[in-house]
């Protein structure tokens, strides 16, 4: 005998109304709900996975003068403040030059604009040339610029 004949043919079957709405409604519910708690899950490890990044002070200006130091870290430039020295680089005299009152630096052998909102326009106290250079989604930029005398 066939399990066709056992089943009843063409014999309509039916279904309690109590086992379709249980079961299906809840079952739904809970497969719209599974993808983004796993997103989330996937998420939440992720950012407890990355390590915290922190400014770098690596200590080379560690013997600075509390003045110095509290004025690098008082410098603003058009774009905001500039961090402190340890965030900026000095620049040789070859890696930058002025030219129609604009700036240009070489930064990783590349040569950069230097926005006009950028420079720093108070006295330079140190002489040096400094660039602060800050990394983004569109590649570097720079932060701050101050240029120095070029002697």
């Amino acid at each position: 005998m066939s399990k066709w004949i056992v089943c009843g043919g063409h014999e309509p079957h039916r279904v309690e109304r109590a086992v379709l709405s249980n079961s299906g409604s809840r079952r739904q519910v809970a497969g719209r709900w599974k993808p983004p708690i796993q997103m989330t899950g996937a998420a939440l490890l992720l950012a407890l996975a990355a390590p915290p990044s922190l400014a770098r002070d690596r200590g080379q200006y560690a013997n600075s003068s509390p003045e110095m130091k509290a004025w690098f870290d008082g410098l603003r430039s058009g774009k905001g403040p500039c961090c402190s020295d340890a965030d900026g680089s000095a620049v040789s005299d070859v890696d930058w030059e002025s030219r129609n009152g604009h700036y240009r630096v070489r930064l990783e052998g590349e040569w950069f604009d230097v926005p006009d909102d950028a420079v720093i326009t108070e006295p330079n106290r140190v002489g040096r040339t400094m660039v602060w250079p800050m990394r983004g989604y569109q590649g570097l930029s720079i932060r701050c610029f101050m240029p120095g005398s070029m002697t």
